[in-house]
């Protein structure tokens, strides 16, 4: 297609006959036309053509790939949402609510000035993951508006050019591919790089035409011999020559290749009725062709997951010369071209939006990962690499036993396979066979892979030791999900057993503590938006807001009354000193349990002396300013209670072996509470310790003992 031939609405309606047979649909598309040429009106392109121009290029393109009418439709009104005084609720009223979406989808990624910059790109995959998880027609048509501005990229400055010729190379040509459009991906590449290399581009360019002569006249002999001998066995058959795209001539010799080794530069295509008719041709050929080893690839019995079928081999020629051919049928041939759009080619007797999304979620596993990975909690720095690494790069293809095809990135495990299939395949897997062979999880998955996983029902879920092993970031959130559900189970536990003892302590009710009145109050002063008890369970629980805070948001207190732990009557003897005073009542507050050598501070009680907090208890932002420095006695000798969690990463008993390692370092242990979750186990223990050096003695050797994951203070 010439980027300077001019098309009008007859042209259009020409190309679009071939395949919408209803004259009622060809209007459609006459009606749109005009609504576009009357909402442009007035507008030029940068080339300085009337705006219409665009809309009509745009649905030509979609003709070629056969675009059912919504498609054409919103091609030709693309862009009057983003570019006119128009409403989607008006395009919903003159064409439907699917043409609607479909423009309305366009013109969301059109809000985006794409870029390869990261924060730039994180937006520009999410509008694409919007557009194509509600229909992938949205990008089908974006594909096609961004084919026809690089066809006229000529009329931007040079910067510009470069600047959206990366971004197609990157971005849109790599979803063209997997959407198996190989017509607009093809010409999106020799596009892309003409701007983005044009010495590169031209170089090559002008060493086909050197030897374009010499190619067509061995081509064509090659043709007349290869027609006679399928004739000669009674194959019909069509045949033709396949011409090489620059880009992936310049792939080659970016890799280290010569131009002079590119042998596929000489290429058959041979389309034939029926899949049987393509075997027979291939081993006719070979009877008469030498073929190339291990370059026969058979992507009938074995399809690519965007619906590619074909049988590729190379031989040796007429005069030596190698030649690739491809054995196709002509249905496998209108999929090879236009991708998941060739379904939309049946007459439209069918639901074509049906069908197409149906084709999709069967066949498009590459659609179906990025939305998986959208709905992953990932930062938006893993959300980006994902799709880079994991989506638009050269993946690998396994199968389960009975023959379902899962697309994985290269390096893969038989962990990432499991959690493919179902996140409840791979929580209950307890090994893998590879091709009958008994694999270990770390083994590194191959293209063609038969891969059964062997799961229980009994199995206590993922081991922490897989997020080392497993490749893809997805497996590796939910294998991070299942740890952080247990510990959030664990922390909703600890918080609602805080809040109810501190609600006995106070002789307050559960249930009257808790109405609805009360609740909606906690829940707006603590700003827990989801008004969710669970969730102010949790963050008792981990610590954000102690139990007794959350009672002072209804009964307000003017202090925090805590229970003595110490009393100190005179300053010379006292294990706390306070600042200007000689006698005073001090308190060790329970909150936080200050120990010597914390950095502590005094609080002024009404009638109860001092109440002595670490510096970082979260209580003291609740306590009015009545503050008073406070600093320990160097010379006490006295234990003082702490409380500490151990985390182990197993559920075996090492109760005893902790106590006896406690008992080596002059420690009084009070309370000893396990509380098991999955594979783990947390130890809450109450401690008496000299001061802070003495615990965090104690934290080091616990933490050398091969089961602990770490030891942390807690602070209620």
């Amino acid at each position: 297609m010439s980027e300077k031939k001019t098309y009008t609405l007859n042209d259009l309606i020409e190309m679009a006959s071939v395949y919408i047979l209803e004259e009622e649909n060809l209007q459609k598309i006459r009606d749109a036309y005009y609504f576009a040429d009357a909402m442009h009106k007035g507008q030029f392109r940068k080339s300085g053509e009337e705006y219409i121009v665009h809309p009509l290029n745009v649905a030509i393109i979609l003709t070629t790939i056969y675009a059912d009418t919504p498609t054409l439709i919103a091609g030709l009104l693309h862009d009057v949402i983003e570019d006119c005084d128009c409403e989607k609720e008006e395009i919903d009223e003159k064409f439907g609510s699917v043409v609607g979406k479909l423009v309305y989808g366009v013109s969301k990624l059109g809000r985006i000035h794409f870029s390869t910059e990261n924060e730039y790109l994180i937006d520009y995959y999410k509008k694409i993951i919007v557009g194509m998880s509600e229909d992938v027609r949205v990008i089908i048509v974006k594909l096609a508006d961004r084919l026809h501005n690089m066809r006229t990229l000529w009329a931007l400055p040079e910067e510009k050019q470069k600047k959206i010729a990366k971004e197609t190379l990157e971005i849109l040509a790599p979803i063209g591919d997997h959407l198996g459009i190989h017509k607009i991906k093809s010409e999106l590449e020799d596009l892309a790089l003409r701007y983005l290399k044009p010495d590169v581009f031209y170089d090559i360019a002008e060493k086909l035409n050197k030897t374009k002569v010499e190619r067509e006249r061995t081509v064509n002999e090659m043709m007349k011999y290869v027609t006679n001998l399928l004739t000669d066995h009674n194959i019909p058959h069509e045949i033709k020559g396949r011409a090489k795209s620059i880009y992936s001539i310049y792939n080659k010799l970016n890799k280290g290749r010569k131009f002079s080794d590119i042998y596929d530069l000489l290429a058959l295509r041979i389309l034939v009725g029926t899949e049987q008719e393509c075997y027979l041709a291939l081993g006719i050929i070979h009877s008469k062709f030498k073929p190339i080893p291990k370059r026969f690839k058979d992507y009938i019995a074995m399809p690519k997951p965007n619906m590619y079928q074909s049988l590729h081999t190379t031989v040796f020629g007429i005069d030596g010369y190698l030649f690739e051919v491809q054995i196709r049928t002509y249905a496998m041939d209108e999929v090879a071209e236009n991708g998941v759009a060739s379904h939309w080619a049946y007459k439209e007797q069918k639901d074509a939006s049906v069908l197409m999304q149906t084709t999709t979620e069967q066949k498009l596993q590459f659609f179906k990962s990025i939305v998986e990975l959208n709905e992953d909690k990932m930062s938006s720095e893993e959300f980006v690499n994902s799709v880079k690494d994991e989506v638009l790069n050269n993946n690998i293809y396994c199968f389960t036993p009975k023959g379902d095809i899962f697309e994985l990135p290269k390096g893969a495990t038989p962990i990432d396979f499991a959690y493919k299939v179902h996140t409840q395949v791979g929580e209950q897997m307890i090994g893998a066979i590879v091709n009958n062979s008994i694999v270990p999880l770390d083994y590194e998955l191959q293209n063609n892979d038969i891969v059964k996983i062997n799961t229980s029902k009994n199995s206590s879920g993922p081991s922490k030791e897989w997020l080392n092993i497993a490749k893809c970031t997805q497996t590796k959130n939910k294998i991070r999900a299942f740890f952080a559900k247990s510990e959030k189970e664990i922390y909703i536990d600890r918080g609602r057993e805080a809040l109810e003892k501190e609600l006995r302590k106070r002789k307050i009710p559960f249930q009257e503590f808790l109405s609805k009145e009360n609740t909606n109050l906690i829940f707006d002063t603590l700003k827990i938006p989801s008004h969710d008890l669970e969730e102010l369970y949790l963050e008792i629980g981990n610590g954000k807001h102690a139990a007794s805070t959350v009672v002072n948001t209804v009964y307000k207190k003017e202090e925090i009354k805590e229970k003595p732990k110490k009393t100190v009557i005179k300053a010379s003897d006292a294990d706390i000193m306070v600042a200007g005073v000689d006698k005073v009542k001090v308190n060790l507050a329970a909150c936080c349990n200050p120990i010597p050598q914390d950095e502590i501070i005094g609080y002024i009680t009404k009638g109860n002396g001092i109440s002595v907090h670490r510096s970082n208890c979260h209580n003291l932002g609740l306590l009015e300013n009545r503050t008073v420095p406070v600093e320990w006695n160097k010379t006490t000798t006295e234990k003082y209670l702490t409380t500490i969690l151990i985390h182990s990463n197993t559920r075996d008993n090492k109760l005893l072996e902790m106590l006896q390692k406690l008992s080596m370092f002059d420690i009084h242990v009070d309370r000893f509470v396990t509380i098991a979750r999955g594979d783990d186990t947390i130890y809450e223990t109450d401690l008496y310790v000299r001061n802070l050096e003495h615990l965090e003695k104690v934290f080091t050797e616990l933490e050398k003992l091969p089961y602990v994951i770490r030891v942390e203070r807690l602070m209620r």
